[in-house]
This record gives C-alpha cells, sequence and structure tokens, in this order.
C-alpha cells in the first residue's frame, strides 16, 4: 500500500470530474445536441419547398380518343364519331415545382412537441447526472470511513500484539497454558487481517472512484481525499427544508405529461385544412423519334395558385389516439404523485434511522472507550498475575466485535445522509 500520497481530491472535485469525463455523461448531452437538430429542422417546414422533376417516356400504344365529328362538320351525320390517338411515340417533361406553406397548425405544434422533447432530454441528462453525483458521494464516503477503519485496526494490531507478547513471555516462563496462549494469538491474526482486507478494500474503492470520475489510469489510486469534508457536511447540520418538487425525475414526469396535450392537439390539428401556394415552371417534347434535342419540339408550361387540402377520410381514428394520449396524461400524473410520496417517505425514514442511529453510535462509542480502558487495567493484572488470559483474550475478542458493529453503523449512518439528501433534492450542495 502506498501512502505516499500525490494528489488531494475534494468531494465536490470528484463529483464534477465525473460529471466531466464520464462517457455515459457526455452521450447524454448529445442527446440533447441531437434534440435541438431536429427541432432546427421543423422550423424549415415554414421555407419554400422548391423540387425539379424530369420524365423521358416512350409511348408504344397512344390513347386513344372518339370525337363527335358531326357536330364541327356539317356534312357527316349529328351523331358521327370518330377514333383518334392522341400525342407522340416520345415525350419529355421537365420543370420546377415550388411550394410554399401559407397555413398548416401542425407544423407549429410539432415544434412546441420537439422543444417540449428537448426539456424532456436534459432532464434526462440531469437524472443521469444527479444519480452519477450520487455513487461518487457514496464511494468517496466509503473511502473517508475506510481510511478511519484503517486507522483503528491498526491501534487494535499494535494492542493486540502487546497482549500476545505479554502472554508469549508467560508460556515462556511455563505460567500460561497454550491454549490461553493459541486465544490471544487468534485474536492478533484476527485484526492483522482486519487491517489487510480493510488496506484492499481502501485500494478497490479508490480505484473505483477512478472509474467513475471517468480516469483512464486506474493505476493511480495513490491519491488523498480531503477527509475535512466531514466537518463541513456534520450530519448533525442536516437541513429540513426539502426541494422534492424539483428533482430531475419529477419534473420529467411532468413534461410528459404536458407533452401527450401537445399531441392532443397535434392529432386535432390533422382535420384542419391546410393551404399552400404553389407554382410551377417547366416544358415538354413531343416526337415520334427518338431525338431529345430536336428543333421546335419543346412547349412552355407554367402555373401558379393556391393548393388548399381538406382532409375527410385519412384512415385514421384521431379520437381513439387522443382518447390514447388523455391516458397517458393521467398516468404520468399518477406516476408523479406517487413518486412524490415515495420520496417523501424517503426523507422521513432517513431522518428517523439516523436520529436513532445517532444515538446508538453514541453509546457504543462509550462502550468501545470502556472496554479499551478494561484492556489496559487486564494487561497489568496479568503482568502482576491477578489476572487470568481467559479473561483478557475475552476482552479483546468483544472489543474487536464491538469495533466492527461501530464501523457498520458509522457506515449506514452516511449512507442514510445521502439518501436524505438525494431524496430531498438537496444532493447538490456536494458540488455546487
Amino acid at each position: 500500500f502506498n501512502s505516499n500520497a500525490q494528489s488531494i481530491i475534494s468531494l465536490s472535485q470528484a463529483i464534477n470530474n465525473g460529471l466531466a469525463n464520464k462517457k455515459n455523461i457526455t452521450a447524454g448531452k448529445l442527446n440533447i445536441t441531437i434534440s435541438n437538430l431536429q427541432t432546427q429542422g421543423l422550423y424549415k417546414k415554414y421555407w419554400p419547398q422548391v423540387s425539379a422533376e424530369y420524365q423521358y417516356l416512350y409511348n408504344p400504344i397512344l390513347q386513344t380518343s372518339i370525337l363527335p365529328i358531326g357536330v364541327f362538320n356539317p356534312t357527316y351525320p349529328a351523331d358521327a364519331t370518330k377514333s383518334v390517338q392522341f400525342g407522340t411515340k416520345w415525350t419529355q417533361s421537365a420543370g420546377l415545382t415550388a411550394t410554399q406553406p401559407l397555413l398548416d397548425l401542425s407544423i407549429q405544434r410539432h415544434i412546441n412537441e420537439a422543444k417540449l422533447q428537448e426539456r424532456i432530454a436534459a432532464l434526462s441528462q440531469e437524472q443521469s447526472a444527479y444519480e452519477l453525483a450520487y455513487t461518487i458521494a457514496q464511494t468517496y464516503i466509503d473511502i473517508y470511513l475506510q481510511e478511519s477503519k484503517i486507522k483503528s485496526a491498526i491501534a487494535d494490531t499494535n494492542r493486540n500484539y502487546i497482549s500476545y507478547t505479554l502472554l508469549k513471555n508467560k508460556f515462556d516462563e511455563k505460567r500460561l497454558l497454550k491454549s490461553d496462549l493459541n486465544k490471544s494469538k487468534v485474536n492478533h491474526n484476527n485484526a492483522v487481517q482486519v487491517l489487510s482486507d480493510g488496506i484492499t478494500q481502501l485500494i478497490e474503492n479508490k480505484v473505483y472512484l477512478l472509474f467513475l470520475m471517468g480516469n483512464n489510469d486506474m493505476q493511480q489510486w495513490n491519491f488523498e481525499i480531503d477527509s475535512s469534508f466531514a466537518n463541513k457536511y456534520l450530519l448533525k447540520n442536516l437541513v429540513n427544508t426539502t426541494t422534492i418538487d424539483q428533482l430531475p425525475e419529477l419534473q420529467q414526469l411532468e413534461l410528459q405529461s404536458q407533452l401527450t396535450t401537445l399531441q392532443a392537439k397535434s392529432e386535432t390539428a390533422k382535420q384542419i385544412p391546410t393551404v399552400n401556394f404553389k407554382g410551377f415552371l417547366g416544358a415538354n417534347q413531343f416526337t415520334n423519334t427518338f431525338n431529345p434535342v430536336a428543333a421546335n419540339s419543346w412547349f412552355g408550361l407554367s402555373y401558379l395558385g393556391l393548393d388548399v387540402k381538406v382532409p375527410i377520410l385519412t384512415g385514421e381514428s384521431p379520437r381513439n389516439k387522443i382518447k390514447q394520449l388523455k391516458s397517458q396524461f393521467n398516468q404520468y400524473n399518477l406516476q408523479k404523485e406517487d413518486k412524490i410520496l415515495e420520496y417523501t417517505k424517503d426523507v422521513v425514514t432517513a431522518k428517523l434511522k439516523m436520529d436513532n442511529l445517532s444515538s446508538q453510535l453514541r453509546t457504543v462509542e462509550e462502550n468501545i472507550s470502556l472496554s479499551t480502558e478494561s484492556i489496559s487495567i487486564y494487561q497489568a493484572r496479568v503482568l502482576e498475575g491477578q489476572e487470568s488470559a481467559s479473561n483478557l483474550n475475552l476482552e479483546e475478542a468483544n472489543l474487536q466485535i464491538l469495533e466492527a458493529g461501530y464501523e457498520t453503523n458509522k457506515k449506514q449512518m452516511w449512507v442514510y445522509w445521502l439518501n436524505y439528501l438525494k431524496a430531498s433534492g438537496q444532493l447538490s450542495i456536494l458540488w455546487k
């Protein structure tokens, strides 16, 4: 274990590094960019639409029509008719068609939807960042607690070794049973193993923090954390005000319900007429032989006018779609209400557990202090031959149990604290 620190990383620095470098956060930001580009693309539907058209056709069988020649020529009977073929074997057509939307309510409706979807994408990104910040804070606190546990384990190992050495001397003097010496050795071995496990776990936690921070070099785990954060964010100074409504997840549900309302309006807009200004400029060629550039065979064509479309039968049922969207609207609102209750429950529960655990920690701290004092007394009395080794071994084992429980409770206390901040919408105080 390399204890020579190369750098000190604060909690806010760790979170900000993760938010800036983590790949899934960067990918989420790209989703916002994509949504924005899609919105910008919808505005172009207001622009004139221009298309070029070209056709070159061969007509092996020309269209035949019946003309009433008796109407045009009195030398024929009045009901006389004649079949006539129209067109030529070869035809070309080329031209430009321009369309300018004048009235199309669906365009603005779709733009409104796209803008709202942009905000939803941004909130989704905020929620991902919120979850990442929570995980980073949890890991950072784990490192802090693990370092504290290692310091305690070092003290335990030294104290156990003193007891073991004391009993080993008595055993060497034939004044102690081997079984009592073995129990002391077991206690010492357990203390050494706890220290070794603690160091390994500390390194694992630091490597995991590097991963969460988006650091590509996992070998740079020999950094230090700023342990003064524990004084800055004292558990007893917990703020009781909550901002649950500002949580990204709840805002996202609110906007999703608003989106269903806009989508329902878009469905209604499908039944509204559209008006476009339309123009065409082009020419047609007619020849009976293949000659794309034949002289005097091209004839111009153009027109300007209004193009009005009134939907009558579209093959869809807007009424059913609107009913579906209204159901989704209610669904999102119910989900939001349930989430608010869930977060409120988490806030109240975390606060109650913290208050209860705080009392337990004070009791265990006092018990550890008393047990440590008792062991010192036992060691002195064993040295003077006034106390049995078995009692000293038993007290050492009991202290190890007390300290293990204390470390577990202390970690759980910080977990409740983080859960309180997360559920109450106050987690951002750790990095902003």
